[in-house]
């Protein structure tokens, strides 16, 4: 469904962020997620303001997904999606585009514990494929990684983009943060054997307008509690402790990476004015879109962690390097909060 809230923040992105992929195509893998369909409607939004002649190639794995996920943004610019497996797609299988934004992996927690072979497939097998398409076409290719690269770092220490902490291999759900690891390694490779000009940007958690009905991230189910008037439920002791960044501002960060990003090196994309633990930002949660003298935190810690909860980690990324290419994040934790709560009602998602 199209959505108001997004066309007006997209309004609010400069030009400037666009008009380098004016004529060109944009390939986005992973194109229903929240991280692709916002690049992908950004893109949409700006073709038809700016009359930019450029094409957006979503490449997913279901057809229908891409339809629903697209109702009342097709128009001048959105071509026919690219279906297929990430985890299995033939090597030779030929997209050709001028960018590619590959942002397509499995990214739900309880999958990483049922599933770890899947979720490495598809980020290995996927970003190889799309590494050798960028080589054949000669394009610019951001590889979207995350802040779980980074594991665990020792306390107090800030995660510039060339810290590496220790990831438990023994964890079945190591397969997610190590996968990025490999991934960021194999773009490198590319990019010295192959000259492919390629970039990685490590993601903190993202949220507010424009994430999708199925999202049950824990910021998802904070807000949805605290505007339904109910207590937030964790199930965890909260104390994970990270960065995040709002939606809006992670698509600013990644189309200027896309058009801006050096070959080779990684890119942390974080507002580090967002920092704070779980169980803090469950009660922000509550302050922003409920009511905070009527609910509350509560803890209904699941000891097994059949859910594939990520370990307690106490990050704190520095994003000066990004900001240095010109980015600056516009909203906060708060602000994000009110934003997605915007978002909900709009779409009718609570």
């Amino acid at each position: 469904m199209h959505s108001s809230i997004l066309a007006e923040e997209f309004s609010k992105l400069s030009l400037k962020l666009f008009s380098p992929f004016a004529g060109g195509t944009v390939a986005v893998s992973g194109a229903t997620g929240l991280i692709g369909s916002l690049v992908c409607k950004a893109l949409l939004h700006a073709n038809m303001s700016y009359d930019l002649d450029l094409h957006v190639l979503p490449i997913v794995r279901t057809a229908k997904r891409a339809v629903d996920c697209f109702e009342g943004w097709e128009g001048p610019g959105l071509m026919d999606p690219f279906v297929c497996d990430l985890s299995s797609v033939d090597a030779g299988e030929r997209i050709d585009a001028d960018f590619y934004l590959h942002a397509g992996c499995i990214t739900q927690s309880k999958k990483m514990v049922e599933r770890p072979v899947d979720v490495m497939e598809t980020s290995v097998n996927g970003t190889g494929w799309i590494l050798r398409n960028c080589a054949r076409n000669g394009a610019r290719m951001v590889f979207v990684s995350s802040m779980e690269y980074y594991g665990t770092l020792p306390s107090g220490v800030v995660a510039d983009e060339s810290a590496l902490g220790y990831i438990d291999m023994r964890s079945v759900r190591s397969c997610y943060p190590e996968s990025k690891r490999f991934c960021e390694c194999l773009c490198n490779s590319a990019a010295c054997q192959y000259g492919v000009d390629v970039c990685c940007a490590r993601l903190a958690q993202t949220f507010g307008a424009g994430v999708p009905s199925s999202e049950n991230r824990a910021f998802a189910q904070f807000a949805r509690s605290a505007m339904r008037g109910e207590d937030v439920v964790l199930r965890t002791l909260g104390l994970s402790e990270g960065n995040y960044v709002n939606s809006i501002d992670c698509v600013a960060a990644l189309l200027l990476l896309l058009a801006k990003g050096e070959r080779g090196e990684a890119y942390n994309v974080s507002n580090e004015d967002s920092h704070c633990t779980i169980r803090e930002m469950a009660r922000v949660a509550i302050e922003v879109l409920g009511d905070s003298a009527a609910q509350q935190v509560q803890f209904d810690v699941d000891e097994t962690n059949s859910c594939g909860f990520a370990p307690d980690v106490r990050l704190f990324l520095d994003s000066s390097k990004l900001s240095a290419l010109g980015w600056s994040p516009r909203y906060d934790l708060r602000g994000s909060f009110s934003q997605l709560g915007s978002y909900l009602v709009e779409q009718d998602m609570l």
